[in-house]
């Protein structure tokens, strides 16, 4: 339970705003003022502060700065009343989230700057998590990844744009990760957006963020993914897929490092590594017309591009024994390997679907394995040559092709089909139960 400390000599606003947020399931905490704070902040830790700014013995800005210092993980929105707006911005300066005006509105612009400035420090804690666990490491034993992984180190330092290019599932996301992480910035969010997700109309508040009233809907001041990773990097993944009018905005904000929110008119300034990614060819693109050159130029200062995974045949087996290791870590599951034979089958393949169908056939498979040993029938592979089932599918869709396929391949001998599977005959009954396969 995520844990917020309310901070205001108002009685009826601190009761207000902890009423909301116990409604919101947060464990809320108050103080009457700066000092008392201080008192409970030397005791425990809060995920989020909500301050006021003029207040008694330590005013809301001397409290501020005292967070930054020993706390800075944490969140803080602080309070301020009309017209002193001023005080707002120079505390988010300072490092505050955000800030509220009172008069309070209502619950709605309470909750909804509550839960993204929440999601701002899960972004935080999920960077030193990916970390910790090594789970932004890239495997590059064969030479066409270690130049990929030389090139990322090359230009980490600076503050260069990077556009990632490669096909689908080629593992654009892990490098911009890497990178990061290799940086400066590694300490500061890593925030991703997907261009393709949304439509215009949605992608521009997302990126840039709205003000209270700027559109039907928009009950609260919203900031955008530029201001969230302010100071960090912001990944725009497929971002082929933007509209023109939009690109044109991009390339504003990249030449001058500030922007307005929609609906808004107050410059807002961030400092920001940019890294795109896209599986077009962006000079095809710019020669029909879909792509503007000027922003390739500037999204491009440092191109790499990641290969097929059939062409760094060196990394299949190593990428298989990292990437089990974190499926095991979230199946409960630990210590997962691959025999021998299941081993030459993955080497054999073709990978069509790169990395993610590797990460997606294993998934499966150690669902499927009855101990930690993956054997070569727990595999699900199809041949390129053959229409592939979507990536996209459940696991359970996959189990149900693969058992089929197993019953089709042994003439319905069941014990065969359990034997090629690599499961117990138990657990094949139980599974052409699940699936209604007669």
């Amino acid at each position: 339970m995520e844990r917020v400390l309310v901070v205001d000599d108002e009685e009826g606003i601190r009761s207000f705003i902890g009423e909301v947020l116990l409604g919101e399931g947060f464990q809320v905490t108050l103080a009457a003022d700066g000092q008392e704070a201080v008192d409970l902040l030397a005791r425990q830790s809060f995920h989020l502060m909500i301050s006021d700014l003029n207040m008694p013995r330590i005013d809301g800005m001397a409290l501020l700065r005292r967070v930054r210092a020993e706390q800075p993980e944490m969140e803080v929105i602080v309070l301020t009343a009309h017209g002193t707006v001023e005080s707002a911005v120079e505390a988010m300066r300072l490092g505050a989230f955000d800030y509220l005006q009172k008069p309070l509105s209502g619950p709605d612009e309470l909750r909804l700057i509550t839960s993204r400035a929440l999601e701002r420090r899960r972004l935080l804690e999920d960077n030193r998590r990916l970390a910790l666990h090594g789970e932004v490491e890239m495997v590059a034993t064969d030479p066409a990844m270690r130049k990929v992984s030389q090139q990322l180190a090359k230009v980490a330092p600076t503050d260069a744009s990077v556009l990632l290019e490669g096909e689908s599932g080629t593992g654009k996301e892990v490098a911009a990760r890497r990178l990061h992480a290799l940086s400066p910035r590694r300490e500061r969010p890593f925030v991703a957006v997907n261009c393709a997700a949304l439509s215009a109309e949605l992608l521009e508040s997302e990126l840039f963020g709205h003000e209270k009233g700027a559109f039907t809907g928009a009950v609260a001041r919203k900031r955008g993914r530029f201001e969230l990773a302010d100071g960090g990097t912001l990944f725009l993944d497929e971002v082929a897929e933007l509209k023109t009018e939009l690109q044109a905005k991009l390339l504003r904000v990249i030449e001058e490092r500030n922007f307005e929110r929609v609906g808004g008119t107050r410059i807002i300034e961030v400092d920001i590594r940019l890294v795109a990614a896209t599986n077009r060819n962006l000079k095809t693109e710019i020669e029909n017309g879909r792509f503007r050159e000027d922003l390739y130029h500037r999204l491009a200062v440092f191109p790499i591009r990641l290969p097929l995974l059939k062409d760094r045949p060196a990394d299949i087996l190593p990428l298989a024994e990292h990437l089990l290791v974190g499926i095991g870590r979230r199946l409960g599951k630990p210590g997962l390997a691959l025999d021998g034979e299941s081993r030459r089958v993955l080497r054999a393949h073709d990978w069509p679907g790169n990395v993610r169908e590797l990460a997606n056939v294993l998934e499966r498979a150690a669902i499927m394995a009855e101990g930690k040993q993956i054997a070569a029938g727990n595999l699900l592979l199809v041949p390129f040559e053959r229409e592939r089932p979507s990536l996209d599918g459940t696991l359970k869709d996959l189990e149900r092709q693969a058992i089929s396929e197993a019953l089709e391949a042994t003439g319905g001998h069941r014990k065969k089909a359990a034997k090629r599977l690599g499961i117990g005959l138990r657990t094949l009954y139980d599974k052409l139960k699940e699936f209604d396969i007669g």
